[in-house]
């Protein structure tokens, strides 16, 4: 059995890896698109390095668009396979990718314009949202800790990660002759005692294990921490400035747990009396899918539900969908809380709100997820005076905050505590993925440390045999 690695190799986006098994099945783990990168985005999205009509097989650890995002491009040239996924992430993908599709039509419709007033051809968006949705009929649920037999020679069984709803570590079994390889995906390893999902819960061991790393250099404060974190960027923004506070963040998973936290704080009579809005189209759609899956939900929610049947909702919380509802909020003077995809500020309504009050002093940019370095969201989280947005140049005289407890990836410590479940003495192999450089020489360090051997750091479109 083979396995190549053709994405998320040293950097964090792009998840993708290739098995092959000895009688050619080819099984492709997440089917993920390369983000924030500006104009090279692109090209390394529509380069795969694999031909999709000879995939038979995609594993899907979550609905994330690094993890999921060009599954309609490889639909597009030709895979006509099975998507396997939890059922939370299947109702999340078809979204999540239809809305991917617009945003490539968008983009697209935009830098049209541009090549042509300089004489040069129209390019296509790598796919269209009619694709996206298209692509949804290769995909089929399974639950979680059921196995799933794909083919004639594997089997898969998906654990809960704890990342997102639906999030899933991937134990795959292949049986080459009187051999059976066990290998393991991690996907995305969410964060212990988080306030709505599960915690990561322990996996088989396994013979080969793949495992990311995103925060494999960091320690994050605690949960409980940010509730208050949240609480006093309120009340400095909103309270004593009068101005906007504005949470760019991720639509599935961040958004909702801000929302829940809004929720606890109005609850307790904390949060003052202003107007909060969820300005993105898909969180609103997401936040109706999580209210279907509680199945996915932990103790904590489940008995605050018995005093509050709806954690998503309260007072003075407006969903909003149309165009013209959010254009309003660019030219509303009164004190607010604006939360907008998207999380890394690259793409969506937020970067609209960004650009329109971005060089306003009684504004708060609050930072709450992980932002890939050469994104608009990681230059304005590092302190840069002047930033581009729509290709227009801003200052920043907004005031910048970090709540860096609120992040869905598990730091280093949690990592080490869920892999904890597998005997570093019985595994052959172990490959560290998903993260940038610096980050995985840390965490390569702190696997040795704690006892385990053979620990690789694949560079993109390596191939070992397993």
């Amino acid at each position: 059995m083979k396995i190549e690695f053709m994405g998320a190799a040293r950097e964090v986006t792009g998840s993708k890896h290739l098995i092959t098994t000895r009688k050619g099945t080819r099984i492709l783990l997440d089917c993920g698109m390369y983000q924030g990168k500006g104009l090279e985005t692109d090209a390394m999205n529509r380069d795969l390095g694999f031909d999709p009509r000879e995939i038979d097989f995609l594993i899907l650890s979550h609905a994330h668009i690094d993890h999921s995002g060009l599954i309609p491009y490889i639909y597009k040239m030709g895979f006509s396979g099975t998507v396997l996924c939890t059922p939370a992430t299947r109702d999340l993908c078809a979204i999540m990718l239809a809305d991917a599709g617009r945003i490539q039509e968008s983009d697209t419709q935009t830098f049209n314009k541009k090549r042509k007033a300089q004489g040069l051809e129209p390019v296509e968006p790598i796919y269209t949202h009619l694709e996206a949705e298209a692509c949804m009929g290769c995909f089929i649920s399974v639950p979680y800790h059921k196995p799933f037999r794909i083919g004639d020679e594997a089997t898969v069984t998906f654990y809960d990660a704890g990342h997102i709803l639906g999030s899933a570590c991937v134990v795959l079994e292949v049986k080459e002759g009187r051999r059976t390889v066990k290998l393991g995906f991690t996907g995305d390893v969410g964060r212990y005692d988080k306030r709505i999902l599960r915690d990561p819960e322990p996996f088989p061991q396994v013979d080969y294990l793949l495992t990311e790393s995103t925060y494999g250099d960091r320690l994050h404060t605690s949960l409980g921490d940010a509730e208050q974190e949240l609480l006093m960027a309120v009340l400095d923004t909103c309270t004593k400035k009068r101005g906007k506070l504005i949470i760019p963040s991720f639509a599935i998973g961040r958004a909702q747990e801000i929302v829940y936290a809004l929720n606890r704080l109005n609850g307790r009579g904390l949060l003052p009396d202003i107007d909060c809005f969820v300005d993105s189209p898909l969180s609103v759609n997401a936040t109706n899918i999580m209210r279907l899956h509680t199945e996915c939900f932990n103790r904590e929610i489940e008995e605050y539900m018995k005093t509050d049947p709806d954690p998503f909702g309260f007072g003075r919380l407006q969903y909003i969908q149309s165009v013209e509802a959010s254009k309003a909020l660019n030219v509303r003077n009164k004190a607010c809380i604006i939360i907008s995809a998207s999380g890394m500020m690259e793409a969506g309504r937020v970067k609209h709100h960004l650009a329109n009050s971005i060089d306003n002093p009684r504004t708060t940019i609050l930072v709450v997820g992980y932002c890939e370095p050469s994104t608009l969201g990681a230059r304005i989280a590092r302190g840069d005076k002047k930033v581009s947005i729509f290709g227009h140049p801003y200052e920043v005289r907004a005031e910048v905050r970090r709540i860096e407890s609120l992040s869905g990836h598990a730091d280093y410590n949690e990592l080490l505590r869920y892999l904890s479940c597998q005997d570093p003495r019985r595994l052959k192999g172990l490959f560290i993925v998903h993260g940038q450089a610096d980050a995985q020489e840390h965490f390569r360090t702190t696997l040795t440390e704690a006892g385990y051997t053979n620990v690789q750091i694949p560079a993109l479109r390596d191939a070992v045999e397993l």
